[in-house]
């Protein structure tokens, strides 16, 4: 017989027991998929020996938004590339991270994106390193800088694989900037611009009142152009009341949107003013650092997936616009000459060397810049495909050169 003094659990007894343990391992699975970014709440013992333990509930974790800027107009195609990687991000976070994108002007003017994006007054921007560059020269380095054999294509891979990201966030906190950036988009090489008169050698552009941005403001101000920085939407009103005689911008695409071939009809195309540029995306360091890994990571490998979209896009819309603008408009489309290619790697050599000397950093990048295009241009060049070869025996016509 039992010694009285044990307990002996009842059948009720048994069941409590189990609930209890069920309901502890409820609350501990619970706690663990917290750790990993999850929610569940578990659902409270049933009150009657008689009713199983209801099975835990998952709730659906609250979404992260994200507000972005672009400085770009709403009619720019470099807005349907920013959406581009909206998008991506948008479909891989799965709810729990949302990018909600503004165009330009809608909460700071698109020459501030980098100052609101720091300030915390923007989460995130899409935008390029030239419009900041009044902040240091060194910031027109990563998207715009002293020609040195490589092209857009080849100087993104310097900003991956060459130190270039390291000396991209080494000036950040040289100016404190509390931002996260990363680089999409090799961007071909952009034109000359738009004239009233073409160019045919570096003495047309003396005197010209010119529009450009960033490092391409000191080199045609150099060879003697008259300089005024512009965002794009401001481009043609300036044009119109006469502010400029001349402008770049980007791209055909850009171009035509903005309605250059209105009121200008002479396209220069070819250039060394801005070679090698790419859009600069980045993040408040604050909002950023607070996300988990795992979303971190999406909006970095976003930028990646979205820099092939984006040169995608770019390849599809370029060559079709700048048939319309032949064939429809009767822009007269023209190729810049070498003399003023020869001229810009003159003014280069005179204005590198003065910034060099002014400033130690700008030359730490230029020198870092160089020795990667040492070998990575020379492969280029010496395995490259004539490819010009190719179109003009398949297409029996001469490309202007």
């Amino acid at each position: 017989m039992p010694d009285k003094n044990i307990a002996v659990p009842t059948d009720t007894q048994s069941d409590t027991t189990r609930r209890k343990f069920l309901t502890g391992a409820a609350a501990m699975s619970a706690v663990a998929l917290a750790a990993c970014g999850k929610t569940e709440t578990p659902k409270p013992a049933a009150t009657s020996a008689a009713t199983p333990a209801a099975p835990a509930a998952i709730v659906k974790p609250s979404t992260v938004v994200i507000k972005m800027q672009g400085s770009w107009g709403a009619k720019d195609i470099f807005n349907e590339m920013a959406e581009e990687y909206v998008k991506r991000v948008n479909e891989m976070s799965e709810g729990r991270l949302r990018i909600d994108y503004l165009v330009a002007g809608s909460v700071v003017k698109p020459f501030e994106v980098m100052d609101a994006v720091n300030k915390g007054v923007l989460d995130a921007g899409h935008s390029v390193p030239v419009y900041w560059y009044g902040k240091s020269k060194v910031a027109s380095l990563f998207g715009s800088g002293p020609i040195n054999g490589c092209d857009a294509q080849q100087t993104l891979a310097w900003i991956y694989r060459g130190g270039g990201l390291e000396l991209y966030q080494e000036l950040l906190k040289k100016l404190n900037l509390d931002v996260v950036g990363y680089f999409a988009m090799p961007m071909p090489t952009q034109p000359l611009g738009w004239f009233k008169n073409p160019v045919k050698s570096a003495a047309d552009i003396k005197g010209l009142k010119y529009r450009t941005v960033g490092l391409a403001a000191d080199l045609m101000q150099e060879m003697g152009a008259k300089v005024t920085q512009l965002p794009g939407g401001e481009i043609i009103p300036a044009l119109e009341k006469g502010v400029i005689d001349a402008f770049e911008f980007n791209n055909p695409t850009s171009d035509m949107r903005f309605g250059a071939q209105d009121v200008i009809k002479n396209y220069m195309m070819g250039s060394f003013h801005q070679a090698m540029e790419f859009f600069e995306i980045i993040f408040n360091r604050k909002k950023f650092d607070a996300l988990p890994k795992d979303l971190q990571a999406i909006l970095r490998i976003g930028v990646e997936a979205a820099s092939s979209a984006n040169f995608w896009t770019a390849m599809k819309n370029y060559s079709d616009d700048l048939e319309t603008l032949r064939t429809k408009f009767k822009v007269n489309v023209l190729r810049t000459p070498k003399s003023v290619f020869e001229d810009q790697l003159k003014a280069w050599d005179v204005l590198t060397k003065k910034l060099s000397d002014e400033d130690p950093f700008f030359k730490k990048v230029v020198d870092s810049q160089r020795e990667w295009a040492k070998k990575v241009a020379y492969y280029w060049f010496v395995n490259d495909a004539e490819y010009r070869m190719g179109y003009e025996h398949v297409f029996k016509e001469k490309i202007p050169s």
